[in-house]
């Protein structure tokens, strides 16, 4: 099996499944008991936490748990608008945003929110200029991804938000960092944003749970109200073992970082050589500011999901775009100005720290053969 898939979800590491079990079996407490057995299902939470926030260089009472990356930008947007969004009616956001961004904003709009969505150059970039001059003194909040989770891009959020923050202090900050967290180094106070939201099962923890850094004095309304558990930003008891996992996760890779961020970099290099000897293949991701760990791109003529089966009957799985799509024609495509008939084959690659040279000649093989089979077959 050549699994190429890893934007959509990773395979859970050891030390992150071991912490799971670990949590359901023997430390299942709940962390608000006052017992010795809820004690240690505190300790254990704490102990995530404070991986989380060592990843993102932050204080580990900035971290905030809860069931995933979507609930975590919902509660960003809705939260901050419903603190900061009183008086100042007006969101920027990029217009490449995943949907757990974008449907929010859309929802606001409807509710009477002036939007503005930045459009990206032809190679998914978004320029920082344009965004910067988008914001204004009426702009409550400013939204853009970290890295694309379709093309890979890498947007210049540190220059966006740096600058909105010097001109407009007042306006909140977000940053969708799922594709990036343990793939980009990222330090909270440098990148100037007030949000930043981050996913477990992205970086070989398990489903179900994501993690929001809040930066200290940022008011943000919570989406669900109850026992006022996470300092009264997602009430709710606590799902230990999946935030166990997560945090078992990230201090297992951590300190290899850097060195499968090269490792991704060279097989993404191996990759794009290979694609540029096949005339029916047009690469979509940008070759310059692009993750290591994403490729996106299109065969000619090879509607996606035709050419996604194929690959899959000989156990080689990729995706058409993002997965939360299941399908649907690409909107970021379409936002980059990429043509109809591009956007409707396209394929994108995901390689995770595991992913392997031969892996990536296994794909440009049956590549190369479904090309030959399934153009016959037009």
């Amino acid at each position: 099996m050549v699994y190429l898939d890893n934007a959509a979800t990773t395979r859970p590491c050891e030390p992150a499944v071991s912490a799971v079990f670990q949590n359901m079996v023997e430390d299942y407490g709940n962390p608000s008991s006052l017992h010795k057995i809820g004690l240690i299902a505190e300790q254990n939470l704490t102990e995530a936490r404070k991986s989380v926030a060592a990843a993102l260089v932050c204080d580990p009472q900035c971290i905030v748990f809860t069931s995933g990356a979507t609930e975590c930008n919902n509660t960003a947007v809705f939260g901050i608008a419903k603190n900061y969004g009183k008086r100042k009616k007006k969101i920027v956001v990029s217009a490449v945003e995943h949907p757990s961004v974008s449907e929010p904003v859309k929802q606001l709009e409807e509710q009477g929110f002036e939007v503005v969505r930045v459009k990206p150059s032809r190679d998914g970039t978004i320029a920082a200029e344009d965004f910067i001059a988008a914001v204004d003194e009426n702009t409550c909040l400013a939204s853009c991804m970290m890295v694309n989770n379709e093309t890979g891009a890498i947007q210049p959020v540190r220059r966006i938000f740096s600058a909105i923050k010097r001109d407009h202090p007042e306006c909140i900050t977000h940053c969708d960092a799922v594709q990036g967290f343990m793939k980009i180094p990222i330090k909270s106070a440098e990148l100037f944003a007030d949000v930043i939201v981050v996913s477990g099962h992205k970086v070989h923890a398990v489903k179900g749970v994501g993690a929001m850094y809040i930066r200290k004095g940022i008011r943000v309304a919570p989406l669900l109200l109850g026992g006022g558990q996470e300092k009264n930003l997602r009430s709710g008891t606590e799902s230990v073992p999946l935030i166990a996992g997560f945090g078992a996760a990230v201090r297992a890779l951590m300190p290899t970082m850097p060195i499968a961020s090269d490792n991704a970099d060279k097989i993404r290099t191996y990759l794009l050589k290979k694609l540029a000897n096949l005339e029916y293949v047009t690469v979509n991701s940008p070759v310059e500011s692009s993750s290591p760990y994403i490729i996106n791109f299109s065969v000619e003529g090879i509607r996606s999901e035709i050419m996604l089966h194929y690959l899959e009957e000989r156990e080689i799985y990729v995706s058409s775009g993002s997965a939360c799509a299941k399908g649907a024609h690409s909107s970021v495509l379409s936002e980059m100005g990429i043509p109809s008939k591009l956007a409707d084959s396209a394929i994108r690659v995901s390689l995770s720290r595991t992913t392997t040279m031969g892996e990536i000649d296994q794909l440009i093989n049956a590549i190369r053969e479904g090309y030959s089979s399934l153009a016959k077959t037009k």
